[in-house]
């Protein structure tokens, strides 16, 4: 592979087209505030970068960035790409990474409104990330130990497993399909609403009105804490571990709980069995 160390480049399409070379030490900045740098290009690696321009991997296929730093006007950094591994990175610009296939994200510090969109085949592991409608409409992904901050996530995912998660997060899963979340922590108001096909297991679910309008939703030794008005409408198969501050005409079902402070039964096709003990 060609080499190239400890050059700047802040032209429109810098290396437009390249294929098979490593930048090493590299800055896309500069006065010409150009974009584009990597449009088009195959077999790329980027160690130890400082991208500070827009738009530097459109339509690229084979990408290895390590040790890079992409900032805040580094605006949609990966679009149309596939085939990524990106390690030790900070990825801070708005909507990262988008349409992109096979990518591999390990050690990284995400700050990305708008991540993920439409992406395939997504492993994350052992990464930080605030974002706001994070990976909505994505499929195929494996997290271990993220932790997530920020609001509207996972919306309309299909095909995930995440486990040892943290998600401080409302409204997350919203319209999600076969998803499993595995020994984590869910924090947030109105938990995976209109969801099929999702399973927690042992799990901690913390925050109002959670897990409503579901189908074929297990919970299987899970905590639930500050969960008022929950699996409304919802058709639930639950172990719950704590005690439930009040559930709202679950749909069909078992429900089992230890202690639920109020049920609420005022829809008369609420049939889901509540079992207290």
């Amino acid at each position: 592979m060609e080499i190239i160390e400890n050059k700047a480049f802040d032209m429109d399409r810098a290396l437009y087209g390249s294929h098979d070379i490593t930048v090493k030490n590299c800055r896309f900045d500069g006065p010409a505030d150009g974009e584009s740098a990597f449009k088009e290009c195959g077999n790329i690696e980027a160690e130890n970068c400082y991208f500070n321009l827009r738009y530097p991997f459109w339509h690229d296929h084979g990408l290895k960035i390590t040790g890079s730093d992409m900032t805040e006007l580094c605006r949609a950094a990966l679009w149309y790409s596939d085939h990524i591994e990106i390690a030790g990175t900070k990825m801070h610009g708005i909507k990262a990474l988008r349409e992109c296939a096979h990518v591999v994200i390990r050690d990284c510090d995400i700050a990305s409104p708008e991540f993920g969109w439409s992406a395939s085949g997504v492993e994350m592991e052992e990464t930080s990330a605030q974002s706001e409608y994070f990976m909505m409409r994505s499929d195929h992904l494996m997290f271990r130990n993220v932790k997530l901050k920020g609001k509207y996530s996972f919306q309309y995912i299909e095909d995930a497993v995440f486990e040892n998660c943290e998600f401080d997060t409302k409204d997350a899963f919203w319209h999600a399909k076969n998803v499993i979340v595995r020994n984590s922590v869910v924090k947030g108001e109105y938990l995976a609403w209109y969801c099929e096909n999702v399973t927690f297991e042992n799990c901690k679910i913390i925050g109002t009105q959670p897990l409503c309008y579901c189908r074929n939703l297990t919970l299987d030794h899970c905590e639930m804490t500050d969960t008022d008005l929950a699996f409304e409408r919802s058709e639930v198969e639950a172990v719950i571990t704590t005690p439930v501050v009040s559930i709202k005409n679950p749909y069909a079902g078992h429900i089992k709980v230890p202690a639920v402070s109020e049920i609420i039964r005022d829809d008369e096709n609420a049939a889901g069995e509540i079992i207290i003990g």
